[in-house]
């Protein structure tokens, strides 16, 4: 096993994680060795998929926008689940990252007076999403990644898997990793460090989600003590390509595309009349889903039921010059051009709003709210509570930059202050060796009776899909949840690669291994919140219930089993309201 030894770890390679390593750089004016560890080539994460934008106020006096008018846009949406001084937070430093992303090269899209452009999104009462035509998340990724390149104490290592976090005494040590490409296990000693991993969207099997967003992270956090927050409230995108689910981006609603049903009827008007298709994604959702259900939906060959995404009135020119991936897209995935008949559509699983449990900052908490000294969480992998129980379109990639920059410059300001990085003491060094064996003794074998992993992630997929879906009822419930603790017995994987050298079996056997454990905690979750919310929608509480239930879910692990405890939401102007479109 090999020793490494860094100032800071950031675990992921997205937006969040490539702008903590750049911001801890710059503020610790490069004295402090940072590696950035992905389990996949740092440019292929996630974050490259994002298409419509990145929310923020940045011209306030000329489109009678404010802070105010986001932060209240962004509670509302949230159906009042989210801490309002972390909103706060999300709306006074967006507009500052916007400006440091144009400083340092993304090629954000001009009005004719050279102003950044801005579009609606869902939810919001202004346009005020900045965008790069329909490839945002490519432009800010490339432009990011280009920015480590400048810094020579920020070190890359590309497709190392996190197996386990090493907390001693309350402490972040580091963290083990399998090298994929070297076949090599190693243990990367540090001061401190940022999970940045992104969601776990792959629990699912109809997802706008790439494959390695499969959270397995999250569960190996909530192993050490780590608590994970409000992860019940799964978002679906309302439009995902038909029959692939490839996201097809809010950015199509928001320069005015229509959602048809089989009738030609624009529906939305049944259930948001004022906002109509630019209602926040989960009433869309299960608006879309109604209307299958009810009768008025397109059957596709695959037998999945859709509507229609109706950009033809926009024109060729507005479509080629403001969402010309979303045209390409439906062509090569849907053989459908755009300009001359609507795109098929319906809900996939897109995000999560909960995450690691962190306070407004991003440092991350144990259930009791103490502190993992040394160690932040940021992006869709936290939960600093800005989302609530239902994500805005386009606020994602703004937490992703400002809780980047955050964290990182917190980070940077804890190391220097740390004394430097000495030998690991022998009790961390031995726990590291354990892990190892782990990994390539007890699950990396041929034992003829195991199930395969990839079985056994269908039958999870399956589970997700059948009982904790858009709409959820107990009962359906109660039966899922016995069924994700039988996959939790099982002890052992079907490892047929014996190779260590890029062995894909082994790396879905440590995906699956964490994955059936955070479905649990989303399981557990929505069983127990008995009420309607956001994207947590159940036939049998329908109604929200700000009584009970004004309060953030936080699941622990104890003697081996999920257990809740709860968190009050924080409320600094607005109370909750009903929510209207």
């Amino acid at each position: 096993m090999e020793i490494l030894k860094y100032d800071l770890l950031i675990i992921g390679s997205g937006i969040a994680g490539l702008r903590a390593a750049t911001a801890a750089a710059w503020a610790s004016g490069g004295k402090i060795s940072i590696a950035i560890l992905s389990k996949i080539q740092a440019m292929r994460s996630h974050s490259l998929s994002a298409e419509g934008g990145m929310s923020a106020v940045l011209y306030p006096e000329k489109t009678n926008d404010s802070l105010e008018l986001h932060a209240y846009d962004t509670v509302k949406g949230s159906d009042f689940l989210a801490d309002q001084d972390a909103v706060q937070v999300l709306v006074e430093y967006a507009p500052k990252e916007v400006r440091y992303l144009e400083r340092i090269g993304v090629p954000w899209t001009r009005e004719p007076d050279g102003r950044i452009a801005q579009r609606p999104f869902g939810g919001m009462s202004i346009p005020r999403t900045t965008f790069a035509a329909d490839k945002t998340g490519f432009f800010i990724m490339s432009t990011l990644f280009s920015e480590t390149r400048r810094f020579d104490n920020i070190h890359v290592y590309h497709e190392h898997f996190v197996t386990k976090f090493i907390i001693e005494n309350g402490e972040f040590r580091g963290v083990t990793a399998y090298d994929l490409k070297r076949g090599e296990f190693k243990f990367f000693y540090a001061k401190a460090g940022v999970i940045a991993t992104g969601g776990a969207g792959r629990l699912y099997r109809f997802t706008t989600t790439a494959h390695s967003t499969t959270g397995e992270t999250l569960a190996y956090a909530l192993r050490e003590g780590i608590a994970i927050k409000d992860m019940e409230f799964v978002q679906w995108h309302p439009t995902a390509l038909v029959p692939s689910g490839i996201l097809v981006s809010e950015a199509a609603r928001g320069e005015g595309g229509y959602l048809i049903n089989k009738d030609g009827e624009r529906f939305m008007k049944k259930y948001a009349p004022q906002k109509m298709e630019l209602a926040p994604r989960d009433i869309v959702s299960r608006a879309i889903l109604t209307e299958c259900m009810e009768g008025r939906g397109f059957q596709h060959e695959s037998g999945m039921c859709y509507v229609g995404l109706d950009l033809r009135h926009l024109g060729e020119e507005k479509i080629n010059k403001r969402i010309p991936f979303i045209r390409e897209l439906a062509h090569k995935y849907a053989g459908i051009d755009a300009l001359s008949e609507p795109i098929p559509v319906r809900p996939a699983v897109h995000y999560t709003m909960g995450g690691i449990h962190t306070d407004t900052w991003g440092r991350v908490l144990t259930a009791d709210g103490k502190w993992v000294r040394g160690l932040w969480a940021a992006g869709e992998a936290a939960a600093v509570s800005v989302h609530g129980a239902n994500r805005l379109g386009s606020n994602s990639l703004s937490e992703c930059s400002v809780w980047g920059r955050l964290t990182g410059e917190q980070a940077a300001k804890y190391v220097l202050e740390q004394p430097p990085l000495s030998s690991p003491d022998g009790k961390v060094v031995e726990i590291a060796k354990k892990e190892e064996a782990r990994v390539f003794d007890k699950l990396l074998h041929k034992e003829v009776n195991a199930p395969m992993p990839y079985e056994v992630k269908r039958q999870l997929n399956d589970i997700m899909e059948e009982h904790f879906g858009p709409f959820r009822h107990g009962s359906a419930m109660a039966e899922g949840l016995a069924k994700l603790k039988k996959l939790r017995d099982i002890s052992s994987y079907r490892v047929v690669d014996s190779s260590k050298v890029y062995n894909q079996n082994l790396k879905d056997a440590l995906e699956v291994d964490g994955m059936i454990n955070l479905a649990l905690v989303i399981g557990v979750g929505a069983y127990a919140r008995t009420e309607s919310r956001g994207a947590h929608y159940r036939l049998d509480y329908p109604k929200r219930d700000d009584v009970n239930w004004l309060r953030h879910t936080v699941a622990y692990l104890y003697g081996g089993e999920i257990k809740l405890t709860y968190t009050p939401v924080t409320i600094t102007k607005w109370q909750p309201e009903e929510r209207k479109y």
